[in-house]
């Protein structure tokens, strides 16, 4: 700061209020300081700035995989949010193993960022206690936390999948399929609930083998598409419980000789051009919200935490409107 304040003729005051951009420079002494940034190729210390302000403007992000399509737009608003408030977005991938989320958490904490927007893999957030009361603002995205009380940003996963199956329902069906994720997440579950309650509502009994809950990784899916297609009363429909398994159901029932009505839960791309009938949900709403609420926070509001659940729509384009077949 001295060799620019020395360059550009001003003083060290003059220097630290446009490098923080303060007021009190006339436009002609800014331009002179920038130069003279520009020319030296000077950069700010934040870690001397945190020292003495106390805030690191930085903001982490733990999310499933960011490889996963439905994460790029949650991601993207998160990061918006925070660019808008002068912050910086540190983000890593739990791969849904709970022991690596906590992992991953306490390391942004030990690199003292101001607070943490979390989308859960595990169930249990009792060691974030401690960081809470510490002072770093907590919101959690997509799924609730576990055993401690926090700030939630949701989407409507039962009232999704409850309308989804009961499309499928007016359409004809009475033997309809659920593939869902790993039954220790809570999306799976409300989604699973939605499901049975659809069912339920329209009189139709669940037959256990209509009723699939693992990892999302083709070879299961597949698994699980054929085994219940071959069955002796096969499934006239599926419901896919998230856009992964969709993708991996589209292709078998590609396959299939029958056709066979199809409802994801999660927008995929190409679902307009391919046909396919969805429950979205949306993904940069979910992210702004969570990253609204979690700057509230940091900007003093202290009041009990919350859970926001945001409404799915359903999307008509085909799939899910075929009518069972005759010989079914």
């Amino acid at each position: 700061m001295k060799d620019v304040a020395a360059r550009a003729g001003v003083g060290l005051k003059t220097v630290s209020r446009v490098v923080n951009g303060e007021a009190g420079v006339t436009p002609d002494t800014e331009r002179r300081v920038q130069e003279a940034i520009d020319s030296l190729g000077f950069r700010r210390n934040d870690s001397a700035r945190v020292l003495r302000k106390g805030r690191t403007a930085s903001i982490g992000l733990v999310l499933e995989d960011l490889a996963d399509p439905f994460y790029g737009p949650l991601n993207r608003a998160i990061e918006e949010v925070a660019r808008a408030h002068g912050a910086l977005l540190i983000n890593g991938s739990s791969a849904e193993d709970p022991e690596r989320e906590q992992e991953l958490v306490l390391a942004l904490c030990a690199r003292r960022v101001d607070g943490l927007i979390v989308i859960p893999a595990g169930d249990d957030h009792r060691y974030l206690e401690p960081e809470i009361k510490a002072g770093i603002a907590t919101v959690f995205v997509d799924r609730p936390a576990g055993q401690i009380d926090a700030d939630a940003v949701l989407s409507d996963s039962f009232g999704g999948a409850r309308a989804g199956v009961a499309h499928l329902i007016a359409h004809g069906h009475r033997r309809v399929g659920f593939i869902g994720d790993h039954p220790r997440i809570h999306t799976a579950i409300e989604r699973l609930r939605g499901y049975r309650t659809a069912m339920e509502d329209a009189g139709l009994a669940v037959d256990d083998s209509w009723v699939s809950l693992g990892p999302t990784a083709p070879e299961r899916v597949r698994s699980a598409v054929e085994s219940m297609l071959a069955a002796p009363e096969p499934v006239t429909a599926i419901f896919a419980g998230n856009n992964r398994v969709t993708v991996t159901a589209v292709r078998v029932l590609a396959e299939h000789k029958r056709p066979v009505a199809l409802v994801s839960f999660d927008d995929i791309e190409l679902a307009d051009l391919l046909g396919i009938t969805v429950i979205a949900q949306d993904a940069a709403t979910l992210g702004h919200t969570a990253a609204e609420r979690l700057f509230r926070r940091l900007d003093g509001v202290d009041d009990e935490p919350a859970q926001v659940t945001l409404k799915t729509v359903l999307i008509p384009r085909g799939s899910g409107e075929i009518p069972p077949s005759a010989d079914r």
